[in-house]
């Protein structure tokens, strides 16, 4: 089975699941209606104002339900929820009155209890009807900006000291020479030196013959 035919099964579902309700709340409504005004009617209620009786058990209940649905993540929740719970008590506890009484009149404290209903009922209705107008305000309204804080309050941070380079120190400067004048460069003179005289006494060479032949 394809994706499309996934998707048109649960559709399929869907719808049908939202038919089914609808049929056996009216079917409920209905009944719970004829039970309700039926016993009103033994609560000493007029016939002619009696289907009023289950049209406002069965209403508080409707608004009961539509709160929770539309405020799943409100405060204002919880009293739909209690409200609901109430309602619901009501109607069983008063399909039940019904028919333990079996067509008789209520006594009289039962007949109380029914009488009261009307009122509570109004005072839960209307409280729900106020809770609901300020949870849409409240999710209508705009969301606050954030608060800036004054330019007074606001702390500075401080900066932080600047490192100061040591520089390092630089070598000894050599002693630049200075330039040799060309006079400088000019041998020294020489002193004249002498002859030194022999203390010894000159011999004359005398004049040696040399034989001549043999």
């Amino acid at each position: 089975m394809g994706a499309a035919d996934q998707s048109a099964g649960m559709r399929l579902a869907r719808w049908s699941a939202v038919v089914i309700i609808i049929a056996v709340g009216a079917a409920a409504f209905r009944l719970s209606f004829a039970t309700l005004k039926d016993l009103a009617i033994l609560a000493h209620i007029p016939a002619s104002d009696a289907w009023l009786f289950p049209l406002i058990v069965d209403g508080t209940i409707l608004l009961a339900t539509f709160g929770v649905l539309v405020l799943a993540n409100a405060p204002e929740r919880r009293f739909f929820v209690t409200v609901l719970v109430i309602g619901s008590v009501v109607s069983v506890a008063g399909n039940s009155l019904h028919a333990v009484a079996a067509g008789r009149e209520l006594p009289w404290w039962a007949s109380a209890l029914v009488a009261a209903i009307a009122p509570i009922s109004l005072l839960a209705d209307t409280h729900g009807l106020a809770l609901l107008i300020r949870a849409a305000q409240r999710d209508s309204a705009p969301e606050p900006a954030p608060a800036v804080e004054p330019a007074a309050e606001q702390t500075t941070p401080e900066p932080e000291p600047e490192q100061v380079s040591t520089p390092e120190p630089e070598p000894d400067s050599l002693p630049v020479p200075e330039p040799v004048r060309v006079a400088e460069l000019r041998p020294a003179p020489v002193a004249s030196v002498r002859p030194v005289r022999s203390s010894r006494p000159q011999q004359t060479m005398l004049p040696i013959a040399v034989p001549v032949g043999g």
